[in-house]
């Protein structure tokens, strides 16, 4: 610990603290977890797989179970996760419908 730091009052806890490690416990708190069908933690650029045929609405198109969706990207929402997906943009999937692979 520095002695240069400022120290700061977290209220929710009631005691002072390094500013920089009140930042991160807020940053922390703020994280959204989302997980897939099964319970896994999934990050940003993980791959999963479809779980069940999916249709996508206004590309015309279904996406097989066992599709594999590469680098995806979470949103802040706890259930919806950004994909890229060869000829349908802005594909958003629900984490309840894909696999951590």
């Amino acid at each position: 610990m520095s002695g240069d730091e400022d120290y700061v009052y977290d209220e929710e806890s009631g005691e002072w603290m390094p500013a920089s490690e009140l930042a991160a416990k807020q940053a922390a708190a703020e994280r959204v977890e989302v997980r897939d069908a099964v319970g896994h933690l999934l990050e940003d650029g993980d791959q999963v797989t479809l779980i069940k045929d999916l249709e996508v609405k206004g590309a015309g198109q279904t996406l097989k179970q066992g599709t594999l969706i590469k680098s995806i990207r979470l949103t802040g929402d706890v259930q919806e996760i950004d994909c890229k997906y060869p000829g349908i943009k802005g594909l958003v999937l629900r984490a309840e419908f894909v696999k951590k692979r």
